[in-house]
């Protein structure tokens, strides 16, 4: 054991250089490793949320086969955008166009929506951040709009009316050309505190 330390310690001062490239590497291996699977963390840095300005709000909720996660931005001149990502859980599965019928097309299809009640009120309409489609499917004699197949991004602007409470509902349909639909959602509730500098996702019972 004395021999090998002896040797250890004249290979490192032959080539210290080395061992401490080494030593460099095998840290910043390490450091990959940690951040690649650590979870996602708020900012610590204060200057991304200035004091007085509120952290924009969020919820997400899993329903037949889509995951529609929310966001409130920040609040101007008392309104707000709400952001609304609509995503399918398996591939393959699209979503309906916002400007459908409320009862689809030929009864196939449910529109993607959202309505607000309460202490606040949607000014303008849901709009989609994506291009619709023409597909006509089995059951129905006419095209019917849809979004490519995945995630869809809505926006919708809110106004402040008071104090109180709020809800938004949102509903939609996921399909699939090859597997068929999966069971429409409508009007999944989401609460909301709204206070006069804003509003916090309640959290759901």
């Amino acid at each position: 054991m004395r021999n090998a330390a002896i040797r250890l310690r004249l290979w490192l001062a032959r080539h210290r250089p080395a061992a401490a490239a080494l030593t460099a590497a095998l840290a910043l291996g390490l450091t990959g490793l940690s951040g690649g699977c650590s979870a996602a963390k708020p900012s610590a840095d204060p200057s991304a949320h200035p004091a007085g300005s509120p952290q924009p709000a969020t919820a997400s909720f899993t329903d037949s086969g889509v995951t529609v996660t929310l966001r409130l931005g920040p609040w101007h001149a008392g309104s707000s955008v709400l952001t609304a990502v609509f995503a399918p859980v398996r591939a393959g599965f699209h979503l309906y166009s916002t400007s459908l019928p409320p009862n689809g097309v030929d009864g196939v299809g449910r529109p993607t929506a959202i309505q607000v009640s309460g202490a606040l009120a949607a000014q303008g309409q849901l709009t989609a951040h994506a291009a619709t489609r023409a597909l006509t499917l089995t059951g129905s004699t006419k095209p019917v709009p849809v979004y490519p197949d995945g995630p869809v991004t809505t926006t919708l602007t809110l106004r402040h009316q008071s104090a109180g409470p709020a809800v938004v509902e949102v509903s939609y349909a996921a399909c699939s050309v090859r597997e068929g639909c999966l069971f429409p959602v409508s009007g999944h509730p989401v609460r909301l505190s709204v206070t006069d500098t804003g509003a916090t996702f309640s959290p759901a019972p």
